[in-house]
Parts: structure tokens; C-alpha cells; sequence
């Protein structure tokens, strides 16, 4: 930790840089898609979807973007989150131990019964024709920059659900893009289909390694999920976040009694 200390403070390390680019990178997507569909939808009444297919362009990079993303989760990475890397076998660190200490299973298929249930709303209201097919694209790049967030400042699926310690811990990590691309399902095109097919390959993926490997997933067996060895530091970025966001509580808190005086 002295290494990442300067003035007391904690800098960024490389894998939460890359966390941030892509949290730009998908914020300002999901901004032109949200500008496009008002401003189109409103003065054309054309459909998002029939827009982006008119511009190969946009639909490319977004599309590339994605699916280049997911292609190189599948593959050992030095900048992407231990949470996603510890199902590869290089980063399986004996620690001597035995016993496997995962989440609660009844948790997970608890979080999985959730996702299903509350995009299935919007899965029925697009099939009665009240959500169109730009609605579904808008709301799989709102869960990308959801994603993010989760990742870098709050997860309600830790905090509320799952229980564990950090993203290096967390049990359903691979899901990301399965759960990002579940209302494409709803989208019949070629280029959505794509992106759900690879993500739920992905999500496979992380399911079978999960059940042939379990030693892997455990902190308790494997210490490369130990915060010694952690290449993210989130947890102390968030901390600090915390701690800045109490302050600013407490100034407004004196703010307001000086103001009542």
C-alpha cells in the first residue's frame, strides 16, 4: 500500500483508470443514443433502431465496442478487475487451505430471479407495443453505465444481497454483460442477438469454470482474491468517496443551522 500512498492519499491504479474510461466511454453513448431517439423520435416519429441501421457507422463502433469488450473477457487480462480474472488458472494462488467459503447460493439465485422478474416488465409492455425496440437499446446502454457505477462507487446486489467484501469477492462478477444485454432479448435484430449470444456465453463460461473450480472463487483457497495482492484498490477509493460525501453532509448540516439562526 505505500507504493499507491502519496500525501495520504490513495491514487488510481491502472485498473481503475480503465473502469473509469469505460464508464465515460458508455456514459456518452447512452447520452447520443438518448439525444438521437427524443430528437428523431419527436420530429420523424422514426424508430432509434431504424436510425442507427441508416448510420453503419454508429452502429459499428457501438456494436465493436461491445462485442471486443466481451471477446477479451474470455482471455487472463493485467487491466481488468480480479473479480472477472480469478476463474483463470494463473491467478489461482494456493493458500494452503481447504475449505471453499463462497456467497450463499439461495443469494445468487435470489439476485437472478430479481433481474428476470423486473426486466420481464419490460419485456411484456415492449410486446404490447408500449416500449419500442429504441426504449429496450436505451435501456441496456442505461444498465452499461450502470455497470460502472456498481464497480466504482455503489452495488446494491453487495450491499443488499450478496454480503461479499469487495468486486475481487463477488460471486456473480461475468454476469455484468448477460444481465447489460437481457432486454435485447426482446429485440429481434441480427446485431443485438449477437451481442446477448456472446454475453450469455460469457456468463456460461464463468457458470461451468465456477462449478469444475469453486477453490478458485474463494478468498479462503485462493490469494490472489486476498487485498495483499489486490491490483484494483477500489475498496479504498470508495472509502475516500464515503468519507467526502459525510463531509460535504456535515457542511450542509452547519449550513442549514446558520441559516435558521
Amino acid at each position: 500500500m505505500s507504493e499507491l500512498k502519496k500525501k495520504g492519499k490513495v491514487r488510481l491504479t491502472a485498473v481503475s483508470i480503465y473502469h473509469y474510461v469505460r464508464l465515460i466511454g458508455r456514459s456518452v453513448i447512452f447520452l447520443v443514443l438518448l439525444y438521437l431517439y427524443i430528437m428523431y423520435r419527436l420530429q420523424n416519429g422514426e424508430d432509434i433502431g431504424t436510425l442507427i441501421e441508416s448510420h453503419p457507422v454508429i452502429l459499428s463502433v457501438i456494436w465493436m465496442i461491445f462485442l471486443i469488450e466481451m471477446i477479451l473477457r474470455f482471455f487472463p487480462s493485467k487491466i481488468e478487475s480480479p473479480g472477472c480474472q480469478k476463474q483463470f488458472a494463473r491467478n489461482y494462488i494456493k493458500t494452503g487451505k481447504t475449505e471453499i467459503r463462497i456467497q450463499d447460493d439461495n443469494a445468487v439465485m435470489l439476485v437472478a430471479l430479481i433481474w428476470i422478474a423486473f426486466n420481464a416488465v419490460f419485456g411484456m409492455l415492449h410486446m404490447k407495443g408500449i416500449l419500442d425496440d429504441g426504449i429496450m437499446m436505451l435501456l441496456c446502454s442505461f444498465y452499461s453505465v450502470c455497470d460502472l457505477i456498481c464497480i466504482l462507487f455503489f452495488c446494491p446486489f453487495q450491499s443488499w444481497l450478496l454480503k461479499n467484501k469487495c468486486c475481487c469477492t463477488c460471486r456473480i462478477y461475468n454476469w455484468d454483460y448477460a444481465m447489460m444485454f437481457t432486454p435485447l432479448f426482446f429485440v429481434q435484430k441480427t446485431y443485438t442477438w449477437s451481442l446477448l449470444v456472446l454475453s450469455v456465453a460469457l456468463l456460461a463460461r464463468w457458470e461451468i469454470t465456477f462449478y469444475r473450480y469453486p477453490e478458485r472463487f474463494s478468498e479462503n483457497t485462493n490469494g490472489y482474491l486476498n487485498c495483499a495482492n489486490c491490483t484494483e484498490k477500489l475498496c479504498t477509493h470508495k472509502k475516500q468517496l464515503n468519507s467526502l460525501w459525510k463531509k460535504i453532509a456535515l457542511y450542509m448540516q452547519e449550513r442549514v443551522k446558520k441559516l435558521k439562526l
